[in-house]
């Protein structure tokens, strides 16, 4: 987003399509996502996706987008779809549903 900094917060949106499901992906992701001090979600959607939702400083949504996009996740990836927003502000926690 333009006049966004690596500082600023930010809202990730990532559907990540493959073999995803009943691999421990969700619980993969969120591990990452704690590490790098995010707040959100991942969580199963139809057509074997899972939705990622994160909000942080964009250098940290950048690397979880990496991390889903690297190879070492559970299952089989085979695409990972983006979409960058602003924060909304309302997540505490990084959860699975």
């Amino acid at each position: 987003m333009p006049g966004v900094t690596e500082t600023d917060s930010i809202r990730l949106t990532a559907w990540v399509h493959g073999r995803v499901q009943g691999v421990g992906f969700r619980w993969w992701t969120r591990s990452r996502a704690l590490e790098l001090d995010l707040v959100g979600s991942a969580a199963n959607r139809p057509g074997n996706r899972v939705e990622v939702i994160a909000e942080g400083p964009r250098s940290s949504c950048e690397q979880l987008l990496e991390s889903l996009r690297s190879g070492d996740a559970p299952g089989e990836v085979d695409h990972v779809a983006e979409q960058w927003s602003q924060p909304r502000g309302n997540l505490t926690d990084f959860v699975e549903r």
